[in-house]
């Protein structure tokens, strides 16, 4: 069982195109708020950012956003959203993240997400972290995604054993419960060290 006191989200600079996105990151940063787990999240305050953010602190949750410099005036419109902390780079801005959290949760988005959801994957493959990973699957948003996941596997790019390594749910409470519940998928072998990445 995993005491989680943080967690990081990673979530899009876009509110997308249905109601139901926002809403399930509300949810989130309420759940997060309820359960007295700390927020960690890449500082912008527009978008399902914003919208989990102002949700977790409305209900007075601990809310740390970490962005760089440069995109401040891009992913940000008004005053921040719970404590900030400002860095140089993107690099930062991840390594920051990972190292305030016990866990990682992905909502929808973009880019930038789904390159963050992939490389605490990749992290967790490689023994630089053992924190569990959750997906939140948002009206099926990420099925196409788990269906190449499941292809790789299949085709022999992932092994079976990695695709442990993370957890899907389609609601907040029952992911932060999965997450909780999860224990790292034993035999994984520790490639790299935090000091080597």
């Amino acid at each position: 069982m995993n005491h989680l006191t943080s967690v990081c989200v990673f979530c899009g600079a876009s509110a997308g195109t249905r109601p139901v996105y926002r809403e399930a990151a509300a949810q989130l940063g309420r759940e997060l708020s309820a359960r007295r787990i700390r927020l960690i999240y890449g500082g912008g305050s527009v978008g399902l950012m914003g919208e989990l953010a102002r949700a977790c602190l409305q209900h007075q949750g601990e809310v740390i956003g970490v962005i760089p410099h440069p995109l401040t005036a891009r992913e940000t419109s008004g005053e921040p959203v719970g404590e900030w902390i400002v860095v140089d780079t993107m690099h930062e801005r991840k390594a920051t993240m990972a190292s305030l959290a016990d866990a990682f949760i992905a909502l929808p988005g973009g880019f930038g997400t789904l390159e963050e959801l992939f490389e605490s994957i990749t992290w967790g493959q490689l023994g630089i972290h053992r924190k569990p990973i959750g997906i939140l699957n948002v009206a099926g948003y990420f099925d196409p995604l788990l269906t190449l996941i499941d292809h790789a596997v299949a085709e022999g790019f992932i092994a079976p054993l990695y695709r442990q390594l993370f957890v899907v749910a389609d609601t907040p409470i029952t992911l932060l419960d999965r997450l909780a519940e999860h224990e790292t998928p034993p035999g994984l072998v520790q490639w790299l060290s935090a000091d080597e990445t």
